[in-house]
């Protein structure tokens, strides 16, 4: 019983690197699969949300992440924008809760 046992270990000790590269052949193309259908894609959208919140200007409508829709009438170089959400009514907020520009607003011409 044990004497079968050594003769199949050692049988399979000639093939051991192609066997290892065998195994984890799998793992490897399910993390190619996983990077190109989860994390490139996602590193894609944070570069465009970064482009879009460093482009805005007044004027902008924009909505936040709280679901207020308003129109930017100043913008702070903190981070922070004062937005005018009705006639004479502005608030503050922070530039990354800022998730889509609604309209915008062209820019000025140069004189």
């Amino acid at each position: 019983m044990f004497v079968t046992a050594a003769y199949a270990q050692d049988a399979g000790a000639a093939g051991g690197a192609g066997a290892a590269l065998g195994s984890f052949l799998p793992l490897i193309l399910i993390f190619a699969i996983m990077y190109f259908l989860l994390i490139r894609p996602q590193q894609k959208k944070v570069k465009e949300l970064k482009a879009m919140i460093e482009a805005l200007r007044k004027g902008d409508q924009v909505l936040t992440q709280g679901g207020i829709i308003g129109k930017i009438h100043r913008v702070g170089d903190d981070g922070v924008l004062d937005i005018e959400i009705a006639e004479g009514v502005k608030v503050k907020v922070m530039k990354h809760t800022i998730v889509q520009v609604m309209n915008k607003t062209e820019p000025a011409a140069a004189a």
